[in-house]
């Protein structure tokens, strides 16, 4: 239940703000070639009155939109049974059904909780796989939904779903010539239930996530320059974490714990990767040559970064590795004109970088195996940046163009699953996928 009473304590404190941001829709352009066939039976309410949220919708929509399952069309389904008793698996099979949700919605007389119970069953085995009840408010409706598809998720395929995380992303929206509306939002990972955090007429950059999930990070020219805010997502409390005249300051990054920040600042001239002690606001140099040296991202170990530079000249950026012990610098990519913006998996064997191969190549988002140093491209759309990594490690956003307007686009790590989530108007960019939130 912790997971639900955080994002009730979030929603709670960004709808007093009365805020809403444009919603994003996904939009499947690729899937798996043979999904995973399953029946998701309307859930059965039990109570008066209409609710606010379809949870059999939310649920159907988070399984198709992965790209690994095939909803059946309730309109072909040959019974909506909503307990064990009335399931027959011979119906589930003619229908081609590999696994059956169903489930039943309740609320009694005298409580503002309402009671989801569901349950899993593998068609193909004829046995039940799962069994829970769920209790929340009629606001949490919608969390509650993106955790019964996470357990689904995990049931069938083994890995952990990443349904009821949050992204972050930044819009912009031109209103005139000189006049241009820049907002940061949250929202579900499906893009839902998006809301604004901040509105700017200046620039916001660079949006990053604590690893409690209770803080984000990000860069702001609302004082007429960059600077570093963080930001309590309970609270809705900000604060200024850098302040240096005449300097460049921006690429957040919160350490594995926590405790520290990596940032890029440029207050002795050169723009050069810090670290920041969080509780005495310590700083440390952490690279010193005279290139260009840029967002930094922490080995899960904590031990060491990677980050940009241009250091091996040529004007073409590559990854680094710099240790934070022994100062031990090397550089990581080889292949290529252009790498950039890297982020490791969860796995900690492999990275997720922008990659150009030539000079008259577009950018693409690309996975690269550290131990044998080969990179995959992963994308085919245009002017790829920012890709964020889903805290299971199964799927990347990141940001692209389609024609004049940049949207946000999702690809899973074998490439095989891609699906969009544009806005309706504007721009949308460096997307920003949470932890997970338990």
């Amino acid at each position: 239940m912790k997971m639900i009473k955080f994002l009730l304590s979030v929603a709670t404190v960004l709808v007093s703000q009365a805020v809403f941001s444009q919603q994003l829709v996904i939009q499947i352009t690729q899937g798996v070639s043979n999904p995973i066939p399953i029946a998701v039976v309307p859930f059965e309410w039990q109570g008066f009155g209409v609710l606010p949220e379809n949870i059999t919708g939310v649920v159907t929509s988070d399984l198709k939109n992965s790209g690994e399952f095939a909803p059946i069309p309730e309109k072909n389904m040959l019974g909506t049974p909503h307990q064990e008793k009335d399931v027959y698996y011979r119906d589930w099979r003619f229908l081609g059904s590999d696994y059956l949700l169903i489930g039943r919605i309740t609320r009694s007389a005298d409580s503002a909780l309402i009671q989801v119970q569901y349950e899993l069953f593998d068609v193909v085995n004829q046995k039940r796989m799962v069994g829970e009840v769920i209790s929340g408010t009629e606001a949490q409706l919608r969390d509650i939904s993106h955790q019964i598809s996470d357990v689904v998720y995990e049931k069938i395929l083994h890995v952990r779903g990443a349904f009821a995380t949050k992204i972050l992303y930044i819009t912009s929206q031109r209103i005139s010539d000189t006049v241009t509306h820049y907002q940061l939002n949250l929202a579900d990972a499906d893009g839902g239930r998006a809301q604004v955090l901040l509105n700017s007429k200046e620039p916001i950059m660079s949006p990053a996530w604590s690893p409690d999930a209770s803080q984000i990070a990000y860069v702001s020219f609302e004082s007429g320059r960059s600077q570093i805010y963080v930001q309590n997502l309970s609270t809705g409390a900000r604060e200024q974490l850098t302040n240096f005249t005449n300097s460049s300051n921006s690429s957040p990054a919160w350490s594995p714990d926590g405790t520290k920040m990596a940032m890029v600042l440029s207050k002795d001239g050169n723009p050069d990767v810090y670290v920041m002690d969080l509780r005495t606001r310590q700083l440390r140099k952490i690279t010193t040559n005279i290139a260009v040296d840029t967002e930094p991202s922490w080995m899960k170990d904590g031990k060491s970064l990677l980050y940009t530079s241009d250091q091996g000249g040529a004007n073409r950026p590559q990854i680094y590795q710099i240790s934070l012990e022994t100062g031990w610098n090397e550089r990581v990519t080889f292949d290529g004109t252009f790498n950039a913006k890297a982020a490791m998996l969860p796995d900690g064997k492999n990275m997720i970088l922008v990659h150009r191969a030539e000079v008259s190549d577009d950018f693409h988002v690309a996975i690269m195996n550290l131990e044998r140093g080969s990179i995959s491209t992963l994308t085919d759309s245009a002017l790829d940046e920012s890709p964020t990594i889903a805290p299971n490690g199964r799927m990347i956003m990141y940001s692209s163009k389609v024609g004049d307007h940049a949207i946000l686009n999702a690809v899973s790590i074998n490439g095989r699953i891609k699906y969009q989530l544009p806005v309706k108007d504007g721009d949308v960019r460096e997307p920003a996928w949470s932890p997970f939130l338990d």
